[in-house]
């Protein structure tokens, strides 16, 4: 997984048909998906319940592209090796989640993954000084973790064009989660972000029956981009 600065689009697969998880992600990658995104929420960091590394598992097999693994739940270091055993490429954890996410963060790159920061949409930026050599991605929530489908929160802008300049020319992405549309996304893009997970803005209208809209949707989001 080499580094580089393109737009990367990455559904998230909690917007798929939970029937279908292997063909579904076969069809967006198949129309254009760059990296696939994996919510992991536990019920108790946040109001919802998902996936667990078996599931990771399983759908690991159909990936080609980037596994990339949000993990939305507390505590997080019991899981990592699980998780990285699942096939996860990036091990995203939040900096809300625990006390100790030095800690946390030697422990994803030790399990051989990328290590990603998350930041929740009321966390400022100042903790991440002494962090920034230690991840590969920082994910900032554009809406509160825990279920899809809600609105874009527009204070984050403001956020990652400050996270950019802090982060100078390390090799960190930027993530943006949350509430993405090819109206957000350009926001975003202009102000140093460059992964966009996005669910139901690439699922919408399609399916693995008609898979067409989800390149469409994905090509939308990075035409306007790169308007």
């Amino acid at each position: 997984m080499s580094f580089d600065r393109s737009i990367k689009i990455a559904p998230s697969i909690l917007s798929a048909d939970f029937a279908n998880f292997g063909q579904e992600i076969q069809c967006v990658e198949a129309e254009g998906a760059d990296w696939i995104h994996v919510d992991v929420m536990d019920g108790h960091f946040v109001p919802n319940l998902t996936f667990g590394p078996p599931m990771c598992a399983a759908i690991r097999k159909h990936v080609t592209t980037v596994m990339d693994v949000h993990l939305m739940i507390a505590p997080v270091d019991p899981y990592i090796e699980a998780f990285a055993e699942a096939g996860a490429d990036v091990l995203t954890a939040h900096l809300e989640a625990g006390p100790h996410i030095h800690r946390t963060l030697q422990a994803i790159r030790a399990a051989g993954c990328k290590a990603g920061l998350a930041l929740n949409p009321g966390t400022g930026i100042e903790d991440v000084d002494y962090l920034l050599d230690m991840v590969d991605l920082i994910c900032v929530m554009t809406v509160n973790p825990g279920f899809g489908g809600q609105s874009f929160i527009h204070s984050q802008v403001d956020k990652v064009r400050r996270l950019r300049e802090k982060i100078g020319d390390r090799p960190v992405h930027i993530e943006i989660d949350g509430g993405i549309t090819p109206l957000t996304a350009p926001l975003m893009v202009e102000a140093g972000a460059d992964v966009l997970v996005a669910g139901s803005a690439v699922f919408k209208g399609g399916s693995v029956a008609d898979p067409a809209p989800y390149g469409d949707n994905i090509r939308a989001i990075r035409a306007a981009c790169t308007a």
